[in-house]
């Protein structure tokens, strides 16, 4: 997904699917994470991109109880 169109889509929930959808992305970071320590990764690119949609959301989720 473009950074834009995850910018769009994050912009419009409310603080609940924020939440949700950060929990969601921990869990792939951390499958990603797994997958690359037993050298079954195959898009490495992917790591970094999880990451930065995890930190996108974060940043969203602390806009929003401020």
């Amino acid at each position: 997904m473009k950074r834009r169109e995850f910018l769009k889509e994050i912009a419009g929930l409310d603080k609940a699917a924020l939440q949700g959808k950060a929990n969601k992305l921990g869990e792939e970071l951390m499958r990603l994470r797994f997958k690359q320590a037993s050298n079954q990764l195959e898009k490495g690119h992917l790591l970094k991109e999880t990451r930065k949609q995890l930190a996108r959301v974060q940043t969203a989720l602390s806009k929003l109880s401020a």
